[in-house]
């Protein structure tokens, strides 16, 4: 049956995504819910909960609130913690409730900036999309309110674009990457994950920047536009992700988000150039990313189906999809996908599958 699911759990919506993207930046960060939506991005989509806190409250929607559009509790609420708390901004996130009753988002920031003396970032997911594009809408805003003027760029500064827990699924990712760079007299500046909102104000300084989710694209494409910082696709640190075997001849399978998948891909591919590789992901493909037979998996039994017709000798894919296919007899590679499965990678050493 078409949508059913009997193997894996639901994905992060884009409300948890776009909490993620703020989570590192010191700001309030307010979900306008009835707190079943903050309580999952708590429990579930947000790893970093259970070692640092961020500033995020659940508007504490009632039926009344919702049914009376009463906004202006909502910013009396977000007035009263602003005076508590000492924070850089006010992030408003949408899910479901303010989806179903049209709230004007724009309205509801020009009421905020009124009544809290806080720069205001507005997010209008709505709970029926994925982690990503929440990502996609919250990078876009970071850069479009806070990134400063034009300064001049730094020789060796570049930053990563798009780390988050859901993509990379790697709480210490962002440390290695620096000290990669470090080691090449480079700095590497990891946007929310280390690197909070001075570097975004900072933003223009950089020599380039590198996209490691295909959620932080088109912010990669406005600050491109704004202030003409090149962009390269791709993650620095894939070479920790590919198992070590003859790919030669062989037929390859890996299931990723975007970029990660492309990336793993290009790594196989300069050890093997005549292996046959398809990335496949759950979520969102660009096509400026996508080759040929390059695939968006809608729902279980397309990636079932696709490894019995696809006759792969190897699969990349995160260690919950592989009691999805029992009669695959190949070799399985466990490439960790919080967004999937809710796992974190733990390092392992080169050539352990």
């Amino acid at each position: 049956m078409r949508g059913l699911r009997k193997f894996l759990t639901p994905f992060a919506p884009d409300q948890s995504g776009a909490v993620s993207v703020f989570y590192e930046f010191g700001g309030i960060i307010v979900i306008c819910d009835a707190g079943g939506c903050t309580g999952n991005i708590c429990g579930f989509d947000e790893p970093r909960w259970f070692e640092s806190k961020s500033a995020l409250f659940s508007a504490g929607l009632r039926d009344m609130d919702a049914i009376l559009g009463r906004d202006d509790r909502l910013v009396a609420k977000l007035a009263d913690a602003a005076t508590k708390l000492d924070a850089k901004f006010a992030a408003i996130i949408g899910t479901p409730v303010p989806a179903v009753i049209g709230t004007d988002y724009h309205a509801l920031k020009r009421m905020t900036e009124k009544k809290v003396d806080l720069p205001i970032v507005t997010v209008d997911t709505d709970g029926m999309e994925l982690y990503d594009k929440g990502e996609d809408k919250a990078w876009l805003e970071l850069f479009y309110v806070f990134a400063g003027e034009k300064e001049d760029v730094i020789p060796g500064r570049v930053g990563i674009l798009g780390m988050t827990p859901q993509d990379i699924s790697d709480l210490h990712a962002a440390d290695r990457i620096r000290k990669r760079f470090a080691e090449e007299g480079k700095t590497a500046v990891c946007y929310g994950m280390g690197d909070g909102l001075g570097a975004v104000k900072k933003v223009s300084n950089v020599e380039r920047h590198i996209v490691v989710s295909p959620a932080a694209l088109e912010a990669a494409k406005y600050l491109e536009r704004t202030y003409g910082t090149p962009y390269e696709v791709g993650y620095p640190l894939v070479d920790e992700l590919i198992f070590d075997m003859d790919y030669h001849r062989k037929k390859v399978l890996i299931v990723h988000q975007q970029v990660i998948g492309s990336a793993i891909r290009e790594e196989i591919l300069k050890k093997a150039p005549d292996a046959q590789i398809t990335v496949a992901s759950w979520f969102m493909v660009k096509p400026e990313l996508r080759k040929d037979g390059d695939l968006h998996l809608r729902d279980e039994e397309d990636y079932i189906q696709l490894v019995k017709s696809g006759d792969f000798d190897v699969i990349y894919a995160d260690r919950c999809m592989e009691r999805m296919t029992p009669e695959f007899s190949g070799t399985f590679v466990d490439a960790v996908h919080f967004a999937v499965s809710g796992r974190l990678t733990e390092v392992r050493e080169p050539g352990c599958q």
